[in-house]
């Protein structure tokens, strides 16, 4: 099916929309063993940005996610060189206490300029949600009600639904944003939207699978999700042609694409709304 809305129409005819920004809520940046990214770096990362309508693109560096030596610094440096562009995640690395104590440190006067929040990658640090090495950062989030990225999937011992609802239980002042949205575990993953006011379905992975989009919106609401590529991973023009040909409506696609980001980070960096 090929999407004949307004919205989709003016995608098709200009590549991007005038009155439909695109706030991309999963990103990272910099190149990554065995794999070869031709725009991994921040000025090439905002050019396919304006090439797809990308307003924002909030993300954690690769070197963030596996160089504890590095840790956040280039995140800082990138969006520091693009602040109108770019918000970063402040990765915690649970094998790396000392490293994740130092960042939550510098956390606050990194906030809003800088951070957004905190992004959790259980799955590849191997170490699960509920472990004590991120125990700190649930903790200062949960008490100031920011947001959580945490890279979620079906099944996984690290960060699973079943794991998910365990700290969703334990921390629910933290908007909890799951990466992939429990990826596969589709049932489950709405079910825990529908239990957890502040827990959003993003996106990331979730395009390639051809009737979640719909069964999101008529199952969860169009509310509760966030647009998401993982930039560089993938390119956000298919993301933008699997939503505009999903079974669901214009004001649904604005909802994911940028009005439950805004009212997350509106509140964050409102200089970046006027």
């Amino acid at each position: 099916m090929i999407g004949d809305s307004p919205l989709a129409r003016e995608f098709w005819e200009y590549g991007k929309s005038a009155t439909c920004p695109i706030y991309d809520m999963h990103g990272h940046m910099g190149p990554y063993a065995a794999i070869y990214f031709p725009r991994a770096e921040a000025p090439d990362m905002v050019r396919t940005m304006d090439e797809a309508g990308v307003r924002l693109l909030v993300f954690s560096h690769h070197a963030a996610l596996n160089s504890a030596d590095l840790g956040n610094r280039p995140s800082i440096a990138a969006v520091r060189q693009f602040p109108d562009r770019l918000r970063a995640y402040c990765m915690v690395n649970p094998n790396y206490p000392e490293v994740a104590a130092r960042d939550l440190e510098t956390f606050d006067e990194l906030f809003g300029e800088v951070y957004v929040g905190f992004k959790f990658l259980s799955d590849y640090h191997k170490r699960p949600l509920t472990d004590e090495g991120y125990r700190p950062a649930w903790e200062y989030a949960d008490a100031r009600g920011l947001l959580i990225l945490a890279h979620t999937w079906g099944g996984s011992q690290y960060d699973g639904e079943s794991v998910v609802r365990t700290v969703a239980e334990q921390y629910p002042n933290v908007k909890f944003l799951l990466g992939h949205s429990c990826h596969g575990a589709w049932d489950a993953a709405v079910q825990l939207a529908l239990d957890f006011p502040n827990i959003y379905l993003e996106l990331t992975a979730v395009f390639d699978d051809r009737g979640v989009i719909d069964k999101f919106v008529h199952e969860a609401g169009s509310d509760r999700m966030l647009f998401g590529t993982d930039l560089p991973w993938f390119d956000p023009h298919q993301a933008i042609g699997a939503l505009l040909n999903a079974d669901i409506t214009d004001d649904d696609r604005h909802n994911i694409c940028h009005r439950n980001a805004e009212r997350l980070l509106k509140p964050i960096v409102p200089d970046l709304f006027g």
